[in-house]
């Protein structure tokens, strides 16, 4: 198992991977189900982002990707999820080791990520992975204007 940049030629399988729409809005906020290809591959042009994925046998088995945010000098994980026949193996959690150490490498100095409210194997995860809970009043503030209230993170030793 390998953690690499992600293969757009994939977008079509990761796509895939939310089973309900209301999985498809926890991962990625997308109301759209099913998660096309096309918005897969959407998220490859955006020019702060920068995706990754665990690749299994030459395919990804887990999927996530760093938003860079040069003004605000901090560095987004995002739209992390793991291929329904892979979970429960540990490997968000590997997942999430890689794409911090690729975040810890962009120099800049805070590390965060937002998460649904009700998804607690995520939350889980990233708690493990030594991720904390911000203050009330960044989290009111992060959250207006999101459609729902996340419950945002940040690493501990950034």
């Amino acid at each position: 198992m390998r953690f690499s940049p992600f293969d757009p030629h994939h977008a079509s399988l990761v796509a895939s991977w939310p089973a309900t729409p209301t999985e498809a809005l926890m991962w990625c906020g997308a109301r759209e189900f099913p998660v096309t290809q096309r918005t897969v591959s959407a998220w490859q042009r955006e020019p702060d982002v920068t995706a990754y994925a665990l690749v299994e046998d030459e395919r990804p088995i887990a999927y996530g990707e760093l938003w860079s945010d040069m003004e605000e000098d901090e560095v987004e994980l995002a739209r992390i999820i793991v291929a329904p026949g892979a979970r429960g193996r540990g490997l968000g959690r590997m997942l999430v080791r890689g794409l911090l150490a690729e975040a810890l490498q962009t120099g800049l100095s805070e590390v965060c990520m937002r998460v649904h409210p009700r998804n607690t194997p995520a939350l889980r995860c990233y708690r493990g992975a030594g991720f904390e809970p911000v203050d009330a009043e960044s989290a009111a503030s992060w959250n207006t204007g999101q459609p729902v209230a996340y419950v945002w993170l940040r690493h501990g030793h950034v």
